[in-house]
């Protein structure tokens, strides 16, 4: 039949461009036929065209593993039954960042009414990790709430509850206008009482040029002693005695916190080993990556002590590098003034002794303390009265 204006060629020539435009032109080609019925943005799955040789495998793998992870998580949160310490998510109200630092971040808050801490372990973004770093990282959580549900001591910071997992928690934003973050799915936190009073560190801070009266000095020591002794008595081991790890309430009585790298004393020393802990605070046996017992934590208290005494930072002059080499093979340790009294220089001295063995128990540095006379002053001097020969006065300052 014939067609009218040539009908014939016209329809060989469109059946052949659309027959050309059919053909694969480039990952995903679609057919001029397809393209216009759907339009853009309007593409069909089954009208797209891949090229074997140009789909990333390794990418599509990673992909996948984020899947598996996310979805791993969700299964464990739902279906596994709950710890006895676990808080309800509801009850808490996170209010505001208190600080920052390596095993987590803590906020201000409240829980059923009652002034918290939370601590947030840093994981990183929802399905960066793997399944077995998951896992790993549940179990060093849980080794801290077992170390810390557990403890009972008046300069041990109380332990509220946690939470093993839970998106249901509400972050405030940084920016305020932001409102609240939410959190991964594989989300910890830990929930203890809150302190007004900040850190031991940022009280020295404050005073480090009026320096602290000699009874102050000795009341913070005794509370610093008391609770590593009942952790010890525990078999606990803090491994990260400083001052930004104890905590003061509004009559500065003070309170050990962070347990992130505590764990129970081994029963064979050997079983402990690993620089674990802040350099200027570890014991030479640690530094030095051999066998350690709780007498590290006796060591890091003497640094404490003199720490506390001089309102001052050890080593501040010194590099990492240049610490970690001195104390182990030169036995470096703080100048102790000339200005502190005989016998709590002598306590410092036995604390930090290279030899553990020859360091006195916790116990044992809680009766020295006890038995020091603070009644005649003897505190670290001013820096504003530091002329002639104060240390020899008969009060030696505050």
């Amino acid at each position: 039949m014939d067609l009218p204006n040539g009908g014939s060629g016209e329809m060989s020539q469109k059946q052949d461009e659309s027959k050309e435009g059919s053909k694969l032109k480039g990952t995903g080609g679609m057919s001029n036929r397809n393209l216009a019925a759907n339009g853009p943005g309007n593409i069909s799955c089954k009208d797209m065209i891949f090229r074997a040789d140009q789909i990333d495998l390794k990418s599509l793998d990673v992909q996948l593993e984020k899947h598996l992870s996310r979805v791993w998580s969700r299964n464990v949160e739902t279906q596994r039954p709950k710890e006895a310490w676990e808080i309800d998510p509801l009850k808490l109200q996170i209010r505001y960042l208190v600080a920052q630092g390596t095993y987590g971040t803590v906020y201000r808050g409240t829980y059923d009414g009652q002034d918290v801490a939370v601590k947030l372990l840093d994981w990183g973004d929802d399905g960066m990790a793997t399944v077995a770093e998951t896992a790993a990282l549940r179990a060093s959580f849980k080794q801290e709430v077992a170390v810390w549900q557990k403890l009972d001591h008046p300069n041990v910071t109380s332990f509220v509850g946690a939470s093993m997992g839970t998106s249901n928690l509400k972050i405030p934003s940084k920016n305020p206008a932001e409102g609240f973050t939410t959190l991964p799915s594989r989300a910890c936190c830990v929930v203890v009482e809150f302190l007004a009073g900040g850190t031991l560190k940022n009280h020295l801070f404050k005073n480090r040029k009026r320096k602290l009266p000699f009874k102050v000095v000795i009341q913070l020591a005794l509370d610093l002693s008391r609770g590593l002794s009942y952790l010890h008595s525990q078999k606990i081991v803090h491994r990260d005695v400083k001052a930004e790890n104890m905590l003061l309430d509004t009559s500065r009585n003070l309170k050990i916190a962070d347990f992130g790298v505590a764990r129970v004393e081994a029963q064979n020393p050997k079983d402990m080993t690993g620089e674990t802990g802040t350099l200027n605070y570890m014991a030479p046996e640690v530094l030095d990556g051999k066998p350690y017992n709780r007498k590290c934590d006796v060591y890091s208290f003497g640094i404490c002590l003199w720490e506390t005494y001089c309102c001052d930072l050890p080593y501040a002059d010194l590099s990492f590098a240049e610490i970690s080499s001195a104390v182990v093979r030169q036995n470096l340790r703080p100048e102790i003034p000339r200005c502190c009294p005989s016998s709590l220089a002598n306590v410092m001295r036995k604390c930090w002794d290279t030899n553990p063995d020859r360091r006195p128990d916790m116990d044992e540095v809680v009766k020295l303390l006890e038995a020091i006379d603070t009644s005649k002053g003897g505190g670290m001097i001013p820096e504003d009265q530091v002329t002639g020969c104060l240390c020899f006065a008969p009060v030696r300052g505050p």
